[in-house]
């Protein structure tokens, strides 16, 4: 997915206008209702799983041909938004018109009392320009997804915080952040050589939020090859934007290659590998590091990379306390990009709720020339494969926000990597926070320097002026390595001060 162009395209669908010919908003209509309890969506998914898949239907082929450039040129009319003007409810609902990288519509019902009503699909629900083609209108069309808006800063003013579009994604913003990394329900076969197979929420039910509401409710039923699911998501919007994900899910096949709770994000470079890119900028990237608290109570922090191939690194772990994709570097400077606005993109943190067992954290890195595409996935792998016909429940949080501090010990803030004095070697920089538990004498912190192969100095601490933390600088001569693997961490009298700083480097 082009990933620039859709998020893009979301904040410009947001502030789509409307036309002063526009005729009066009618609003989005619903159908006649049945009987509906969160139990459905479970047993809808178990009966799923029994049947052989069947692909979900599309849109005429026309809607999928037209360029970019069209469909920004068609727009939900905020106006006919659900509950639009019902002040007795704090939440708006608006749609996503199918078409281009959607071509799958899906179903959206409303559930009040009770009772599940659908919402009908309705072409007068949009807005459009002169310049949108002519394209057939007929019973295959449908909504593509949902956003989510509520009054989050300022009364009278609803904001967005949450989109569901595109298979199994879904994106969410703390206030004042924009759109950056997404979530997905499930992946399976990422990065395995006979493709990936990706999911899709064939439905949705969005339970209707009293006057006082601060959470809101969307259930959905997942559809794939190899397995069906029934999630609910209960969505605390805010400063941080809280998830809580309940999931039941039901393999049709046995599932070897199984991601849960994934991740994707975008990465190009840094300060890490700078001098492969010829841009006016200093960083472009959704997200900069991994970060885990692992079972045993270690935090861990892996800055990430764009590798000349493709690699996968696995975080062996047994009930993780949790686990994410960070933005750390949060200041205007950091990427110098007026359109993009980097700085602000938040960070998810997953967080597992009951017993995760055995398994990793699974990180895929992609190389990628260009900002457009998502080249980053992170997510927990479960040791045992799950086996057709069986039953998995599961419980986990995400946050999603610019605070990225989890675990213990000082941050590593900036990884800086490049060639030492006269090309003799590669110096590696790591910028640590400052902290109350920082002694003041930096003779009293050790900081041993494991590496995988090649030659490395022991290193030199000093303190940074400018943050006040420590920075931690060494060398090294890869002796010809093609990939090292490198770990230190900051300790006093054996005791952790800071997070375990883990890196791959690659030629």
């Amino acid at each position: 997915m082009l990933r620039r162009e859709f998020i893009a395209g979301l904040a410009a669908l947001a502030a789509s206008p409307v036309l002063a010919q526009d005729a009066p908003p009618k609003g989005l209509q619903l159908g006649a209702g049945v009987a509906f309890k969160a139990d459905n969506v479970i047993d809808l998914a178990r009966n799923l799983s029994k049947q052989a898949y069947k692909a979900p239907a599309s849109v005429p082929e026309e809607w999928t041909q037209i360029s970019y450039e069209d469909y920004q040129s068609i727009w939900f009319d905020n106006r006919n938004a659900l509950w639009n003007n019902q002040e007795d409810v704090p939440l708006r609902l608006d749609v996503f018109a199918p078409g281009l990288y959607f071509p799958h519509p899906v179903e959206i019902s409303i559930v009040e009392n009770g009772v599940a009503a659908p919402l009908l699909f309705d072409m007068e629900m949009f807005g459009t320009t002169d310049k949108f083609p002519e394209l057939p209108v007929g019973d295959s069309l449908g909504y593509s997804g949902l956003r989510l808006r509520a009054e989050l800063q300022r009364a009278g003013i609803y904001e967005e915080f949450a989109v569901f579009q595109g298979a199994s994604y879904f994106r969410a913003i703390g206030n004042g952040n924009i759109y950056g990394l997404s979530a997905r329900a499930l992946a399976i076969d990422t990065a395995q050589e006979r493709g990936e197979e990706f999911p899709v929420f064939r439905a949705f039910w969005l339970e209707k939020p009293n006057a006082k509401g601060k959470a809101f409710v969307v259930h959905a039923l997942l559809d794939s090859p190899s397995c069906t699911g029934a999630y609910r998501f209960e969505i605390t919007p805010g400063e941080a934007l809280v998830m809580d994900i309940e999931a039941r899910l039901f393999p049709r096949e046995d599932m070897e290659h199984l991601g849960v709770a994934p991740l994707t994000s975008m990465f190009q470079y840094d300060q890490t590998n700078r001098h492969k890119f010829t841009d006016f900028r200093p960083a472009v990237h959704d997200s900069d590091g991994l970060l885990i608290v692992n079972g045993a109570g270690e935090t861990l922090w892996r800055p990430l990379a764009n590798p000349a191939h493709l690699q996968i690194s696995s975080f062996i772990d047994n009930n993780p306390t949790g686990f994410g994709l960070m933005q750390r570097a949060q200041e205007y400077r950091d990427f110098a990009d007026l359109e993009a606005l980097y700085h602000r993109r938040p960070g998810v943190w997953v967080e597992p709720k009951g017993d995760w067992g055995a398994g990793a954290v699974t990180l895929v890195e992609i190389p990628t020339p260009s900002e457009v595409f998502d080249n980053i996935v992170c997510f927990w792998t479960p040791k045992e494969i799950w086996r057709a016909g069986s039953d998995h429940a599961l419980s986990y949080r995400l946050t999603w926000s610019q605070d990225n501090m989890y675990g213990n010990g000082l941050a590593v803030r900036n990884t800086m990597i490049g060639s030492a004095f006269e090309n003799r070697g590669i110096i590696v920089v790591i910028d640590f926070d400052a902290g109350a538990k920082m002694p003041t004498d930096f003779s009293a912190i050790s900081h041993p320097i494991q590496a995988s192969a090649g030659k490395v100095s022991s290193g030199v601490l000093q303190r940074n002026p400018e943050t006040g933390g420590p920075r931690l600088a060494f060398k090294f001569e890869p002796d010809g390595a093609k990939t090292i693997e490198f770990r230190t961490q900051l300790l006093v009298d054996d005791t952790p001060l800071s997070e375990i700083w883990l890196y791959r480097w690659t030629v």
